[in-house]
């Protein structure tokens, strides 16, 4: 069995002291493929340090964080269009629009989430979609662009939580949906949204070290516990964890083309 963390950042601060040892308990329970988003410059080292270490199981994508768009977004930008240009990617991630956490810079985040959807167009790649309280403004923005009419998008609306009229729109558009640890949440309705959804069109992931599954909920995640979200998938489809593995693994595929 075969497992793929669509979006962790093992990277991150959080795993500074026991990062080889969450990796490997990961692989060691079938979590082999780790897809790791970039949220700004100041994550990149790290990131491409994991990539060295496990160069068969650790993939960089390369963005801007809507919640790194800052007074410098646009240094922040040309390091990106710079790093796009000199090697390849596994996507352009993870972008997008928070309507949360960071308010302040609403026009910068539309603008500098309209190029890097140019620059994954330019460069052939998927796009990882960071949607938080903004479904409907991506959704707009991606439908009636001319982003539509290029070759096709593809990509993940990551942690997605929407409903099912939202989940519909991001299929046909043509993208999958990011299932992490909120499918395990009690009173979160994922699961009936999920329920009504062919596994066809879904990926796993964690989003380590944040929104870690029930029972660990509230705790540092860990790309291990994706086993936790894929039972529960394999739960309310009736199928078996094997099935939920290979399916959302080769959709991850389709996907990264890795």
């Amino acid at each position: 069995m075969i497992l793929t963390d669509t979006h962790t950042h093992l990277y991150s601060e959080e795993f500074n002291q026991d990062r080889e040892q969450v990796i490997k308990m990961a692989i060691n329970k079938g979590v082999q493929r780790f897809f790791l988003p970039n949220i700004d410059s100041t994550s990149m080292d790290g990131m491409f340090a994991l990539e060295k270490l496990f160069p068969e199981n650790c993939f960089p994508m390369l963005g801007l964080h809507p919640c790194s768009v800052k007074e410098n977004y646009e240094q922040e930008l040309e390091i990106v269009e710079q790093w796009l240009s000199k090697r390849k990617f596994c996507a352009v991630g993870e972008i997008g629009i928070d309507l949360y956490w960071a308010q302040t810079f609403i026009r910068e985040q539309e603008i500098a989430f309209r190029k890097q959807v140019e620059w994954a167009v330019k460069y052939e790649l998927p796009i990882v979609i960071h949607s938080r309280n903004s479904f409907d403004e991506i959704y707009t923005i991606l439908k009636v662009s001319p982003f539509e009419k290029v070759k096709p998008l593809r990509g993940i609306f990551h942690c997605f939580t929407g409903n099912l009229e939202q989940a519909k729109k991001a299929i046909e558009l043509g993208f999958y949906l990011g299932i992490g640890g909120v499918l395990t949440f009690k009173n979160s309705g994922l699961d009936k949204v999920v329920e009504q959804i062919d596994l066809k069109h879904l990926v796993l992931e964690t989003d380590a070290p944040y929104l870690a599954p029930v029972p660990h909920r509230g705790k540092r995640n860990e790309s291990s516990y994706l086993v936790l979200i894929a039972q529960k998938l394999a739960d309310i489809k009736n199928i078996s964890i094997e099935e939920v593995a290979a399916v959302t693994t080769e959709n991850s595929k389709l996907i990264f083309g890795i």
